[in-house]
C-alpha cells in the first residue's frame, strides 16, 4: 500500500510515491521524457509496471531514453513549439489500441535570453503553454474515464505580468524580460489546468498543476550564469534531486489521494497556493478562446 501523503514532503522521491503501486495495466504519456523530470517520471512509472508513451523533440531521443532506461514503451516526436509535430503526434496515440491512464506535461523551456517567436507568439509562451494546450485538448477522447491529466508549472508564475497575461504583448514586442514571460507561460499552464478540471467535473477525470521545486536540469540552460546565481541565493541545501523534483508530478499521476482533488495546484505533494490571478475564470476562459485561435490557425 502506498504511504499516505502527510507524510510527503520537500524530500519525498519519486519512489516513494510509488510504493505498494500496481500500474500494469496502466498507459501513460510524458513530455520531455528524454531527459531531468520527464526521464525520471518515465521511469518511476515503468518501474510499477506501466506502459509509456515518451514524447522529445525527435522520436530518437526518445526511443532512446526508454531504451536506456529499459522501459517498455514506445518514443514519439512531439516538439511542443511546432504544433504539426504536435498534431501529428496526436495522430499516432490515436492510432494506437491503448487509452491513456495520464498525462503528464512536462517538457518547457525557461528565460529565453532574446524574445524569439513562433505564429507571432512569444516562443515560451507557445511551447510551455500552446505546445501542451494542442496536445492535451487533442488527446481528450483518448483518456480513460478516470485519467489524470498533470501540467508542471513553477513557482515562477509569481513573476507573471501585472494582471496575469498580457495579452496586449503577447509576441514581446512591447517589452520583452526573460523570466517575466517564464512567468507568464507557467502562470498560463496553471490557468489553462483550472479550466480543463472545470471541464472534467461531474466525472471521475481530473486535473491538476504543480512546482516541482528548484532542480539543476537542462532546463536551466539558457540562462546559466543567472542560474548559478538563483541557485546559490536559494542555498544548496534547497535544490532538490531529480527524483524528488518528480515527485510531486508523479505523485498526482498515480497515488491513490491524488485523485481527489481536480483543480489544485501542489507542491511538495501537498496543496499549496498560487497567484491570485491563477483563480481568475474570466482570465482562464480569455486565455483558453485565445489558444484555440492559435491552434485553429497552425
Amino acid at each position: 500500500m502506498s504511504a499516505s501523503p502527510q507524510a510527503f514532503g520537500f524530500s519525498t522521491t519519486t519512489d516513494q510515491v510509488t510504493e505498494g503501486l500496481d500500474l500494469s495495466q496502466k498507459t501513460y504519456l510524458v513530455t520531455g521524457a528524454n531527459s531531468g523530470l520527464g526521464r525520471e517520471t518515465a521511469r518511476a512509472l515503468s518501474a510499477k509496471g506501466a506502459y509509456i508513451i515518451a514524447t522529445g523533440r525527435t522520436a530518437d531521443k526518445a526511443a532512446a531514453a526508454l531504451a536506456e532506461l529499459g522501459i517498455e514503451g514506445l518514443g514519439l516526436a512531439c516538439e511542443l513549439s511546432d504544433l504539426a509535430s504536435v498534431k501529428a503526434c496526436v495522430a499516432e496515440v490515436a492510432k494506437l489500441d491503448r487509452r491513456l491512464d495520464g498525462i503528464i506535461a512536462n517538457a518547457g523551456i525557461m528565460a529565453l535570453p532574446e524574445a524569439q517567436l513562433q505564429q507571432g507568439v512569444e516562443l515560451q509562451l507557445f511551447t510551455n503553454h500552446i505546445g501542451h494546450f494542442a496536445l492535451i485538448t487533442g488527446l481528450l477522447e483518448r483518456l480513460t474515464d478516470s485519467a489524470r491529466v498533470v501540467v508542471v508549472s513553477s513557482a515562477a508564475h509569481m513573476g507573471a505580468p501585472e494582471g496575469g497575461v498580457d495579452f496586449d504583448n503577447l509576441d514581446g514586442s512591447a517589452g520583452y524580460h526573460p523570466w517575466k514571460m517564464y512567468g507568464q507561460s507557467k502562470l498560463a499552464n496553471i490557468l489553462f489546468t483550472k479550466a480543463l478540471a472545470r471541464r472534467f467535473e461531474g466525472s471521475q477525470r481530473v486535473a491538476n498543476t504543480l512546482h516541482p521545486g528548484v532542480i539543476e536540469t537542462n532546463l536551466l540552460r539558457h540562462q546559466m550564469q543567472a542560474a548559478e546565481a538563483l541557485l546559490d541565493r536559494i542555498g544548496r541545501d534547497n535544490i532538490k534531486s531529480i527524483p524528488q523534483g518528480a515527485a510531486t508530478q508523479v505523485f498526482l499521476a498515480v497515488h491513490p489521494d491524488g485523485a481527489l482533488h481536480n483543480g489544485k495546484y501542489f507542491d511538495n505533494c501537498q496543496v499549496a497556493k498560487p497567484l491570485p490571478a491563477a483563480d481568475d475564470r474570466q482570465l482562464a476562459d480569455r486565455l483558453w478562446a485565445w489558444s484555440e485561435s492559435v491552434v485553429a490557425a497552425s
